[in-house]
């Protein structure tokens, strides 16, 4: 068929075909970016085009044979080998894009001046945290195992519960709607490979958490005293009580850009005032 021929059956229901078939392949690369599944796609991509070319150009029948019938079994197997990234892909189709889009009432402001003002002094202690933000994904799961609080969010009570003489200071603090719901609770480590190998347990959950729902996550490292927020998979590092404040009311209010974690980078932190980790984008 000629090139004219191939432009003359060109109609809009050929442009639209072709445009959605492009936008279904852009999603799919956009979902798996900064996973372990970037590199496995690749080299499916590069063992598909070698493949192309070997059974085009060269008359390889039992070569051609093989492949025509590894096909089915090859369309089985994706699905199973990115089993991970297929889930969070998916969760993140289903995931609102505001994070909880509150105003910023009275209420809220005090809650989040108390969640910074916790960390600033468990930070000069030296006392490690976790205190996680539940948003509009619903972390149950994590909730059911910890223990049920149910309690008014204060300096002191979040304080005695990260003391390292009480049972419930391992393990992350749960908050929804503004109220302390459980202590205790276990998370999900982060599996992404490009996370810095000098991240502690804490930081970890923190990122895990956050790669698979819209929460908030504060973390206090019990080593070096350092405050970091994770959100949406990412982690900034070394902040002090005024900027982790700003940085969460901008989050939790929903007032930050599509990724709030960089639109507020510069102007809180400066150049060289913290480190951002688990993507790289």
């Amino acid at each position: 068929m000629s090139e004219q021929d191939l432009i003359a059956r060109l109609n809009l229901s050929s442009v639209v075909d072709i445009l959605l078939v492009a936008l279904v392949f852009l999603g799919l690369f956009y979902l798996v970016r900064g996973t372990r599944a970037v590199t496995l796609l690749r080299g499916i991509l590069l063992v598909a085009f070698l493949t192309v070319l070997a059974s085009t150009f060269l008359n390889l029948t039992a070569f051609n044979w093989l492949i025509r019938n590894s096909i089915p079994a090859m369309l089985v197997s994706i699905p199973i080998i990115f089993q991970p990234e297929l889930r969070r892909a998916f969760e993140r189709l289903g995931r609102p894009r505001a994070l909880i889009g509150t105003r910023a009432t009275d209420a809220t402001t005090k809650f989040l001046a108390t969640l910074s003002r916790t960390a600033g002094v468990l930070a000069r202690q030296m006392v490690g945290a976790l205190i996680v933000i539940e948003g509009r994904t619903g972390l149950q799961e994590y909730i059911e195992t910890g223990v049920k609080l149910d309690a008014e969010a204060s300096v002191d009570l979040l304080q005695t519960i990260f003391n390292k003489h009480t049972n419930l200071h391992d393990g992350a603090v749960i908050l929804r709607d503004e109220r302390i719901l459980a202590a205790s609770c276990m998370l999900p480590l982060s599996e992404n490979p490009d996370v810095d190998r000098d991240l502690g347990t804490r930081h970890r959950a923190a990122l895990g958490v956050t790669e698979t729902s819209d929460a908030i996550a504060i973390v206090v490292s019990e080593e070096t005293g350092g405050i970091s927020v994770a959100h949406n998979g990412r982690l900034i590092r070394n902040l002090d009580e005024g900027n982790l404040n700003r940085l969460l009311t901008n989050l939790y209010t929903g007032r930050a850009a599509t990724d709030p974690m960089r639109r507020f980078f510069a102007p809180l932190l400066g150049s060289g005032g913290a480190k951002s980790l688990a993507r790289k984008n």
